[in-house]
């Protein structure tokens, strides 16, 4: 495996302020645990590297310690914190019995903002602590008045709004199981997820707001409930306020406010710590979506590390994090309120035509400090010329990015653009973790182009094809031991066989997540893109990120996609396929200064056989761009057994792309 190695050593883009770093939380743990719990080899608090040593050698010690550090209420004690460490299957806090939800409600203030929810619009509203806890207590008894119980499942058909944050908290404090996915998912899509979970209660709104359009769903809502046959009521939210119709449904239909609206005192039920707290599903992109099942401790423990050390959140912070309810971002920005700060709500475009810098201007309006986006929305704010300095940023200390690999070109923007002082805190994790592998913390540097360092208690490795760990060289990552957040397993695979193929088939014990990254001997991760779209040309293998980085930096590319079919006559295509901004034109011209920047970002081995201009790139529905979908449509795979066209955000290209393969493989 090949790729361009980062030299030894490089000064980085940024360094965290001493005092700064010294004040964080992440350095009063460092504090702590050499205090408490006699951590070895960490002399000075803001080391990030030691700390990171100690987390992933001294595990039991370290997930002990995030415990006990953020005085984890169980009502009943563990036994051990780690009983076999065997991936899959290892078992966390065995014993131990709590509720998620009652961490998510007991550090919030009273009196202060707990959810802020905005929309596109510029208009929002604010749902105290105490208000909070009391629609958790209404809708949680109107649940049980439903008989929602321990174990069963409830459902959400609903946008980035405070119903879902409260329905989601309501059913965790009642044991139930929770799933949420957006409403730009067809009936059937949604119906292709629920519907595996037998659910007894589905929640869903009247519609929702995207680039200037209110979005009906009432249609959409009743077809849903209908092809979820076991449920006994269906929960009816007015958000953009359509009426409902009267009648025209099967089975109980109510509104929201019958739930929300009631004078109710908030029993929480405590569960095992592996009891299942929320189904979240893999995009579906080649068949039924997979159901991955995570539990109440894991989750709050992951969580807690995440926001509370990593992103430094605390009483008096708020995070704004785009997202959608189907990305599992949303469950990171619900998870926010554990760490006592405020969480906001944001229902609309990132970027609507009429006002492309809304996320900014309301960043400022409400002194975020901590703003989240993805890597392809920082490119287009830069592309289109918005300039979020006009507004007062002076709040935001970090900009997390995450979703995909973020380009080198992103960094100085937003230090130009947002502020000197803000930290870019590029990530990647994954659903199937709701949590990040690397990241960034306040005492980390960052470099451009590169997540700062692994993420605490991640024992993260580069393996090449043999299986050993590398450094400074391409490899699979890997992570050697286990996370408390990994699933407890996939909803109706009674045998585990499809968890440990997915995850344990390449290397047996240890997980591959299925990215190529490098870790440099300097401490960072360089994240190259999937390696099951790995470009393999004459043997030598290539990351797609590097390419899509260096050509997506051109004003007149909006966005690109590699990909390398292997031909019947043993030959090997690798094209470029490219959207072009408004008004720029593919000439002999442009593919050459896309030839150019790829020789000198990448190698001259990364420049494609063929550059081809295509009207857009398809994703699934959070944003990941579909390579190798895209791949076997050009190989003359069927369509229908490579994609399903529901989980694609515009299944018309499916037909494009077919076409093209089909041009491509007639050719004599």
């Amino acid at each position: 495996m090949n790729a361009p190695h980062p030299p030894p050593y490089r000064e980085p883009f940024f360094t965290p302020d001493p005092e700064s770093a010294a004040r964080s939380r992440i350095a009063d743990f460092a504090r702590w645990v050499v205090q408490h719990r006699a951590a070895e080899g960490i002399q000075d608090p803001t080391d990030y590297r030691a700390l990171h040593h100690w987390s992933v050698t001294d595990l039991e010690e370290f997930w002990a310690a995030v415990w006990d550090y953020f005085g984890v209420d169980a009502t009943t004690p563990y036994e051990r914190v780690l009983a076999g460490e065997t991936m899959p299957g290892a078992r966390w806090f065995p014993g131990a019995t709590l509720n998620y939800a009652h961490h998510a409600l007991r550090n919030l203030q009273p009196d202060a903002p707990a959810i802020t929810a905005l929309d596109e619009t510029g208009v929002g509203y604010e749902i105290t602590g105490r208000e909070l806890r009391a629609r958790v207590a209404s809708v949680a008894a109107g649940l049980r008045d439903l008989g929602v119980g321990q174990g069963d499942r409830v459902v959400g058909y609903l946008p980035n709004t405070p119903h879902a944050i409260v329905a989601f908290l309501a059913t965790a404090s009642l044991g139930a199981v929770w799933s949420v996915c957006g409403q730009d998912y067809a009936p059937k899509a949604a119906a292709d997820r629920f519907a595996q979970l037998e659910p007894t209660v589905l929640i869903t709104a009247d519609g929702y707001l995207f680039n200037g359009t209110t979005h009906d769903r009432r249609a959409a809502s009743v077809e849903l409930a209908a092809a979820l046959p076991t449920l006994k009521a269906t929960v009816l939210v007015n958000h953009v306020g359509l009426a409902w119709p009267k009648g025209g449904g099967s089975g109980l239909m109510l509104p929201w406010e019958d739930l929300a609206t009631r004078a109710e005192y908030l029993t929480i039920a405590p569960v095992p710590f592996n009891h299942p707290l929320w189904v979240v599903f893999s995009s579906g992109t080649t068949g039924l979506p997979k159901g991955i099942v995570h539990g109440h401790g894991g989750v709050l423990l992951e969580h807690l590390k995440t926001l509370g050390l990593h992103t430094d959140l605390g009483t008096g912070d708020r995070l704004l994090w785009y997202t959608t309810t189907h990305w599992m971002m949303w469950n990171l920005v619900v998870s926010t309120l554990l760490t006592g700060a405020t969480t906001c709500t944001y229902d609309g475009s990132p970027a609507p035509q009429a006002r492309p810098d809304v996320l900014w201007e309301l960043a400022a309006r409400h002194k975020v400090t901590v703003f989240g986006t993805s890597p392809q929305y920082l490119l287009t704010m830069a592309k289109m010329g918005v300039e979020p300095s006009v507004h007062d940023l002076s709040a935001i200390r970090v900009v997390g990015c995450t979703g995909s690999a973020l380009p080198a070109s992103a960094y100085p923007w937003v230090r130009d653009h947002v502020g000197a002082d803000v930290q870019l805190a590029s990530t990647s994790g994954g659903t199937d973790v709701v949590s990040g592998f690397a990241g960034s913390a306040s005492t980390t540097a960052v470099w451009a182009g590169e997540l700062s360092a692994p993420c605490l208690g991640v024992a993260l490795a580069a393996y090449d094809t043999t299986g050993a760990p590398v450094l400074d060289q391409l490899g699979e990552l890997v992570v050697t031991r286990p996370m408390p957040s990994m699933p407890l397993y996939f909803w109706n695979d009674p045998d585990g066989s499809r968890y440990h193929d997915a995850y344990f088939g390449a290397f047996p014990t240890v997980w591959r997540h299925g990215d190529w990254i490098t870790l440099t001997s300097y401490g960072s991760v360089i994240v190259h893109g999937r390696s099951d779209a790995t470009l393999n040309r004459n043997g030598v293998r290539l990351g797609s990120a590097d390419i899509h980085d260096a050509v997506e930096r051109l004003s007149e590319i909006t966005e690109a996609l590699v990909v390398g079919a292997e031909e019947p006559d043993g030959g090997y295509w690798m094209p470029l396929f490219v959207v072009l901004a408004a008004g720029a034109h593919l000439d002999d011209s442009l593919r050459e200064r896309i030839r150019e920047a790829i020789r000198a970002d990448a190698s001259p081995r990364h420049v494609p056989d063929e550059i081809i201009a295509v009207p857009a790139i398809p994703h699934t529905k959070t944003g990941k761009k579909l390579e190798v979908p895209v791949k076997r449509l050009l190989q003359g795979a069927p369509a229908d057994q490579v994609l399903n066209p529901a989980a694609v955000d515009n299944p018309e290209l499916i037909a494009y792309f077919a076409c093209l393969g089909e041009e491509r493989n007639s050719r004599p």
